[in-house]
């Protein structure tokens, strides 16, 4: 009896022994390469390393897009005990602050895993990171922060979920800033955490390139508040600002007012996010005389002294009335700008050939992309030649019968005070990789000459008595000479032009004798007064003001007089001539000429000093010369000699100064 209780122990121990032998057998040889492979899948594994974005600053290296590391919270519902939901409920109520009953529902749901907080910044993550648990993991999610929030969100974009660029600079540098992502092979404990890294397969992620822009973050904000301001007191719908420098085609501010916050693009629609300086088009209006007067004055068509008749504010022009705000039997054609009418204006159109006026207004980039390094731009309309009927000219010279963007008028405006040059609007200034090494420096690009540096004189004249004794008087400000022209215009609705519904703007400049700052403020459905001198005037005027109580005098120029005259282009002989500081360019001038070098000159520096900072900077970049300004006016030194070879890795450091001109007549 014994003996058999014995025997049947042992078979037993015999069978479990000869099952265990088996079970060995089977997973370390039989089995052995397949669970190995599944064994490291599980414990190791590749991950991607994110490349950080690039950052972005403003034109004086303010910081205005940075990145962060955040991290997003997980739980495998399968792995998780029931009495940990309840826990971990708890816990992420307690450092997120949202409810606990939030999370519980969220640990309720079907499904393998589920993601229970996105996006944690750092600081409470670290509460997060110290529950342990084999369902519990988290995953880094580097995220780009915009320091000032809306500040300049129609230039700088947004980064999305994906960590990808969408819109303004975050979208037309995407590829720049992104850099390219790394990625390391890891190995895991049960717990899920790393316990070692393979450095023979790691490649580290390389860091996007930063960008400089041309704005200045200072203006950007005096804009900003400035437009805001002025659509709370004409309740309007919106409203938009551009600062431009006439003399490189650089952005100085750009804006449009209702904006959004890029850190929390989701909250915003389509209207908030999308830069309508580029992407809205619209009837300009009366702003659009000065391309109208520039064509007619390069054309020889009129001259300043002149008198029309302008018909007592109602002209009958082909079966069509043409009305003026203010009745005048007859007004000189520096008065018709001056006043905005627009009898005279069509009145003066007529001597000008379809054909021609049509060449002009194209000159000025009218009807095409002014090729701004910021995605979604429009062309605006400008009707084809061979489709205009009898009026389109009559209507067009006067700001309807076409259609502009904001950035479109002002870039066209900078060439008609500059000196008659169109450039190509420019937004960025360098590309910087992470070692501090300049990639890429943008230089100002000429796109054509459009008018004679004497017609660009005469028009500066023009501009000025329309803000000194015109409509334009709101923008005055004392013991500044500021010169610019108002515009309002009717919005179609329905298919007509509405009687209660105006575009109201105004575009000026400053100083009046060398322009460095180009200004447009457009306001969309003011309520109340609706004319661009009595709504926009006055909101450039603040913005301006401000400006130069920033600068310090950086622009203090003597006021000239509106009642000095300019000499006629027919009578050399007049008492009053124009003294300018600057060189005559030559009026040929196109996208591949530069008539201040040579080709015996080309491989030695020129001599720059006396040159204002337009003429140095044509004469450099046709040479091919890296270039820094430092002040502004005419150039006082330059950090590589005249004479000297040239060595175009070298960057030649402008040093410029305001100069007073004694003896000058100006306008």
């Amino acid at each position: 009896m014994n003996n058999s209780r014995v025997l049947l122990i042992l078979i037993i121990v015999v069978l479990i022994f000869s099952a265990l032998v088996f079970r060995l057998v089977n997973l370390q040889v039989v089995r052995s390469d397949e669970l190995s492979y599944f064994a490291k899948r599980q414990q190791t594994n590749t991950q991607t390393v994110k490349a950080d974005r690039g950052f972005i600053y403003d034109r004086n290296d303010v910081l205005l897009v940075y990145n962060r590391n955040d991290y997003s919270f997980y739980v495998d519902l399968r792995m998780l005990p029931a009495l940990e939901k309840d826990k971990l409920a708890k816990m992420f109520s307690k450092v997120i602050g949202k409810s606990k009953l939030h999370y519980s529902k969220l640990l309720k749901a079907s499904g393998k895993t589920i993601c229970l907080e996105k996006k944690v910044p750092f600081e409470k993550s670290l509460d997060l990171f110290e529950y342990k648990n084999p369902a519990f993991f988290y995953v880094e999610e580097p995220i780009s922060v915009f320091h000032y929030g809306s500040l300049a969100s129609h230039i700088l974009g947004y980064v999305d979920n994906d960590y990808k660029g969408v819109n303004g600079i975050s979208k037309s540098f995407d590829d720049v800033l992104r850099g390219k992502d790394g990625f390391r092979m890891v190995e895991r404990n049960a717990m899920g955490d790393i316990i070692s890294i393979s450095e023979k397969q790691t490649r580290a992620s390389i860091p996007g390139d930063d960008i400089y822009l041309t704005i200045d973050k200072r203006y950007q904000t005096i804009v900003e508040e400035e437009l805001k301001q002025s659509l709370k007191a004409n309740s309007g719908e919106s409203a938009t600002c551009i600062i431009m420098n006439p003399n490189t085609g650089e952005i100085l501010s750009m804006a449009n007012i209702s904006d959004y916050d890029p850190n929390q693009f989701w909250k915003y629609g389509d209207f908030e996010r999308k830069n309508r300086a580029i992407t809205d088009s619209y009837e300009p209006g009366s702003t659009f005389k000065a391309i109208t007067f520039a064509a007619l004055l390069e054309d020889k068509a009129c001259d300043e002294s002149e008198r029309i008749n302008v018909e007592n504010g109602v002209y009958k022009f082909r079966n069509n009335y043409i009305r003026d705000s203010h009745k005048f039997e007859s007004l000189t054609v520096r008065e018709i700008l001056e006043e905005s009418s627009n009898i005279g204006t069509a009145k003066l159109i007529q001597r000008m050939s379809d054909e021609k006026f049509y060449q002009y207004v194209r000159s000025f980039g009218f009807g095409t992309f002014t090729s701004i390094s910021l995605p979604g731009e429009v062309t605006g309309k400008l009707v084809d030649l061979d489709k205009w009927n009898n009026q389109t000219k009559t209507y067009m010279s006067f700001g309807y019968s076409i259609s502009v963007t904001p950035l479109q008028i002002t870039n066209a405006f900078c060439a008609i005070v500059n000196g008659g040059i169109l450039y190509q609007p420019q937004i960025v200034k360098r590309q910087v990789d992470k070692n501090g090494i300049t990639v890429r420096e943008y230089s100002p690009e000429l796109v054509r000459r459009v008018i004679s540096e004497r017609t660009s004189e005469r028009m500066r004249s023009l501009l000025l008595g329309a803000v000194q004794k015109g409509t334009g008087q709101q923008a005055k400000i004392d013991s500044l000479a500021i010169g610019g022209k108002t515009g309002t215009s009717k919005i179609i609705v329905n298919g007509k032009y509405s009687d209660s519904q105006y575009y109201s703007s105004f575009i000026g400049f400053y100083p009046a004798n060398n322009p460095t700052i180009v200004c447009y403020v457009l306001i969309n459905k003011p309520t109340g007064h609706y004319y661009g001198g009595l709504v926009s005037a006055p909101v450039f005027k603040n913005i301006l003001t401000r400006i130069y109580e920033l600068e310090k005098g950086k622009y203090n120029h003597p006021k000239p007089s509106t009642d000095i005259k300019i000499a006629d282009n027919k009578n050399q002989g007049s008492e009053y001539e124009f003294v300018s500081h600057e060189s005559k360019l030559d009026d040929e001038l196109n996208e591949s000429q530069n008539v201040f070098a040579s080709d015996n000159a080309k491989n030695l520096m020129p001599d720059l000093r006396g040159k204002t900072i337009k003429e140095a900077l044509l004469i450099l970049n046709d040479l091919g010369v890296k270039w820094n300004i430092s002040g502004s006016g005419v150039v006082a030194e330059q950090s590589i000699p005249p004479g000297q070879m040239i060595n175009k890795r070298k960057t030649c450091i402008l040093t410029c100064l305001q100069l007073s001109t004694s003896s000058a007549r100006i306008y």
